[in-house]
């Protein structure tokens, strides 16, 4: 931990030299003592975390001093020290900018040092603070996102495109393709990353509850609200709401967001004051809201307020290599948080990988690899050491009501999807004429 640096700055040389020596009990404190305005002001660039200022001195009054110091330095804590109480003062400096006021008296000394420990653990808190917002900024940059296929290329495009404006997002995609990670990317790489984001999963929060978890409420607007409760949408002001699983809000509460968004402001439930609202949206479904509009369980108007920049997440299925490449990064991942040596995959384990369809996509992988992680003996991820636990997709293919030409176009469509529409390796991997597919790509069979 660095030194806490104060400056002292009194006219009265032996006053000041009991409060240095004061101050210095504590061995973190690094103590600096001025008798004038001057010396002060031309030695802030060795950056004192407080100044303790003498409210007369013979070349500035305490008030210039404040002004110059928080000129180049806002946010500078100073302590004017008087000799003289005078409310007014008090109240004048304090409305300027001065951290606290003191009295010179018998208590001086321990009230500065109070003080000082006070902004130390201030201090403190920022740094911290400040770590732990490096380090979400590192966890949910863009290379976080694992993956070089063409489809994930476009969905960095576009969320390239999401930091450029404030525009709504909606992401679309199955269960567990990562949308919550890339609404935490988008957040976390935009000009609103000092600010909050709050994550709600609109499917997790009963119908009758999801108002006053959004809205929040006042004190009495209900049975059992015994305090006021500040919403979501409130705590994400001036920076980002995620709203998982739009598509699960109830038909009656879409019409309360949709004026919320509209008038970007809000009344918590019982209240009469209105909360301005500055707050970017993004959503996330698995549903194809479209559909929902035309099946009336979607409102139109809110369906076209929150289409905005669109984002769709591909299927793991259909990412190709980008399988082994999540796959290789969540083996390692693992291992090193919980002291393990690193595991390769083996050739034969990619392959038994690659022809998995994971339903439950990168989730499901990543719990795969780490429990093949735990399972093998070696520093070799073998295929007996890979699981998968999911109902038997197969059979649940076989069971659809289709034809085998059906079948024939449905298997070519995954696995050209699967390698990036690469018809030569399709055909290879089928063991079918290219010919074939080129053909069928003509005749729109595909």
């Amino acid at each position: 931990m660095s030194p806490f640096k104060i400056f002292i700055v009194e006219d009265d040389r032996f006053y000041g030299e009991l409060l240095k020596r004061h101050m210095q009990l504590n061995p973190e404190n690094e103590v600096y003592l001025f008798q004038n305005g001057k010396d002060c002001l031309n030695n802030l660039y060795l950056m004192p975390d407080m100044i303790s200022l003498d409210y007369r001195l013979p070349d500035f009054s305490g008030d210039s001093i404040l002004k110059k110091v928080h000129a180049d330095y806002p946010e500078l804590p100073v302590v004017i020290v008087s000799g003289q109480e005078d409310v007014k003062t008090a109240v004048y400096l304090l409305k300027e900018g001065a951290y606290d006021y003191f009295v010179k008296d018998q208590d001086t000394q321990d009230r500065l040092w109070n003080t000082a420990n006070k902004i130390r653990e201030n201090r403190q808190l920022k740094q911290e603070i400040n770590v732990l917002k490096e380090e979400v900024g590192k966890k949910y940059n863009f290379s976080n996102i694992k993956g070089n296929s063409a489809s994930i290329k476009s969905v960095f495009a576009m969320m390239d495109k999401a930091l450029k404006a404030r525009i709504t997002v909606s992401i679309t995609g199955e269960t567990g393709t990562g949308k919550e990670l890339v609404a935490k990317a988008i957040h976390y790489n935009s000009t609103r990353a000092n600010e909050p984001f709050v994550a709600v999963n609109v499917a997790a929060i009963p119908s009758e509850l999801i108002e006053s978890e959004l809205f929040g409420y006042e004190k009495g607007a209900f049975t059992g609200a015994n305090a006021r409760k500040i919403g979501k949408f409130e705590q994400a002001n001036h920076g980002t709401i995620f709203l998982d699983e739009i598509g699960e809000m109830d038909i009656n509460m879409q019409s309360k967001l949709l004026r919320v968004l509209q008038e970007n402001e809000l009344t918590r439930l019982g209240g009469n004051a209105l909360i301005k609202l500055n707050v970017r949206l993004i959503v996330s479904t698995h549903k194809n809201l479209a559909e929902e509009v035309k099946k009336g369980t979607f409102r139109e108007d809110l369906y076209y307020r929150l289409l905005g920049l669109p984002i769709e997440l591909p299927p793991l299925r259909m990412r190709g290599n980008d399988i082994i490449v999540l796959a290789k990064y969540f083996a390692d991942d693992f291992c090193q948080e919980n002291d393990l040596e690193t595991k390769t995959i083996t050739l034969d384990a990619q392959e038994k990988l690659m022809k998995y369809g994971y339903p439950g996509n990168v989730r499901e992988l990543k719990a795969v690899i780490e429990l093949a992680a735990v399972l093998t003996d070696g520093n070799e991820i073998n295929p007996e050491n890979i699981n998968f636990n999911a109902t038997n997709t197969v059979s649940d293919f076989l069971n659809e009501d289709c034809t085998l030409e059906e079948y024939n176009h449905r298997i070519i469509r995954f696995f050209l999807e699967k390698n990036d529409n690469n018809v030569l390796l399709t055909a290879k991997k089928l063991n079918i004429g290219k010919s074939t597919i080129y053909r069928m790509l003509k005749n729109h069979e595909l």
